[in-house]
């Protein structure tokens, strides 16, 4: 089933009124008709079935039938921290992390990013918005992922180990911790992974995020490139969160 996320002034009582952008995609890409059910989310956490009224290219309407609260939220807030990269690549690691289900992310230079200005990507900021958007309906979130101005790594160490539970810092030196150890004895409700850019986080960088409060883990035996690693890191940390 369809599902889209509105403003909240779209929503009046029991009645829904689509924006002329998803009114569109609506009739011209889904082909929906009057009568057909959709879900509807207003970023609270909450879902909405609803059935479409009027259907037209400019507006959209539709009838509440049921309100819940959408169960594919995770308790843990992930936080992904994410050097910053090719927009392709940068994208992708957006999408598929939000997918994966992680709840805010952070645009960061490093000392061997490919961008090293953050005014450089304030301009790609509308477009990313609408990629964690489409990822969060695509996978079943009740909540589309924050995504906070960009940060230098400095900036990073001094706030992130302080507002989070467990700070972790994947490492291809690193061989002896990995994230099962960190989460088989508890669950954190809120947890930061920093991942590095394509050269890596240099040996002085770790040792300056280990003093700040970050845990160096791995990720495996083998080296990945950089959006492999945001996906497999998200993922791990999902998966053990959400174990039992």
């Amino acid at each position: 089933m369809h599902r889209f996320f509105v403003n909240p002034e779209e929503i009046h009582f029991e009645e829904i009124r689509f924006s002329p952008v998803t009114s569109r995609q609506i009739t011209r890409v889904l082909r929906l008709k009057s009568g057909d059910k959709v879900v509807v989310l207003d970023n609270s956490g909450d879902e909405m079935l609803t059935e479409l009224n009027q259907v037209d290219d400019l507006t959209c309407t539709g009838h509440i039938l049921k309100r819940g609260r959408c169960r594919k939220e995770p308790y843990t807030r992930l936080l992904m921290i994410l050097g910053l990269t090719q927009r392709e690549k940068f994208e992708w690691m957006l999408q598929k992390c939000t997918e994966v289900g992680a709840a805010a992310f952070i645009p960061v230079i490093t000392s061997r990013s490919l961008v090293q200005h953050p005014e450089d990507v304030l301009s790609k900021y509308s477009r990313w918005k609408a990629i964690l958007k489409e990822a969060a309906e695509q996978s079943g979130r009740g909540i589309i992922p924050e995504l906070f101005d960009p940060a230098t790594f400095s900036d990073i160490l001094k706030t992130i180990p302080a507002a989070n539970s467990l700070c972790l810092i994947p490492w291809e030196d690193e061989h002896r911790t990995s994230i099962r150890d960190l989460l088989s004895d508890t669950t954190p409700q809120k947890i930061a992974v920093f991942i590095g850019p394509e050269g890596g986080f240099s040996t002085a960088e770790i040792e300056q995020a280990a003093q700040a409060g970050f845990k160096p883990v791995s990720l495996g035996n083998r080296i990945l490139r950089m959006e492999t690693a945001a996906v497999v890191a998200a993922a791990l940390v999902m998966y053990e969160a959400e174990r039992d």
